[in-house]
């Protein structure tokens, strides 16, 4: 498959690296906090949907194409999901199918915020790592806008992540209207993807879960 670099300029603009597929359908997949593009368990899961024939456009947020460390200031938070709706406009030039969205962690929740706002700029949303509330303060939930989403949506979740339990994730999922699914992993908020160990099934795992669940929902194949 080929790999191209990509860097539009915008208010804010668009950096990343974008996995051409032959398939008509693409995916916009951002990352976490204190990462990046490169991430990864990013590279691995865009490698994956690619070889199942979804272009991936794996890109920097606004916050981290300014500064290449540190984390994203809550004041920037609706520029960071600007910038996710701009690329979903840069990929449709590429997928003339269905466009996905989809991130870990705060891209996660940016992405999910973004689709929760406007349902008509994505299909479906693929939610890695949710950061349901920061560790230790169960009750500062980042959950109000879920009853706004409006798209099908599969949450990948680690089994012992300290941003949220599964028990806490399914009360969230019940405030969501539209058709979600869970994907549980064995490990943390980084899903067992350390510099230790990785499991190197699971990008295939996410992508045919999240394919599958696109399918069942509205204008699915």
């Amino acid at each position: 498959m080929d790999v191209e670099p990509i860097d539009v300029p915008g208010d804010p603009g668009v950096r990343g690296v974008v996995h051409v597929a032959a398939g008509a359908d693409g995916l916009v997949l951002t990352h976490g906090a204190g990462g990046n593009k490169d991430a990864p368990l990013l590279v691995a899961v865009a490698r994956a949907f690619a070889a199942r024939g979804v272009t991936v456009l794996r890109c920097d947020l606004p916050y981290r194409q300014v500064r290449g460390r540190g984390a994203p200031s809550p004041a920037g938070a609706a520029r960071d999901r600007a910038g996710l709706r701009a690329a979903l406009q840069v990929l449709r030039v590429r997928a003339r199918g269905r466009l996905f969205l989809g991130g870990h962690s705060y891209g996660g929740r940016q992405a999910s915020m973004l689709l929760a706002e406007d349902a008509a700029l994505a299909s479906a949303l693929l939610l890695q790592s949710y950061p349901l509330h920061p560790p230790g303060r169960p009750d500062n939930l980042r959950t109000a806008h879920l009853p706004g989403l409006r798209v099908p949506a599969l949450f990948v979740h680690g089994t012992s992540d300290p941003f949220g339990t599964l028990d806490e994730l399914e009360r969230a999922r019940a405030l969501i209207t539209s058709s979600t699914s869970v994907l549980p992993v064995s490990g943390g908020h980084d899903l067992g993807w350390s510099a230790r160990r990785a499991d190197a099934a699971l990008p295939e795992r996410i992508a045919e879960a999240f394919l599958d669940l696109a399918r069942s929902g509205p204008g699915g194949a």
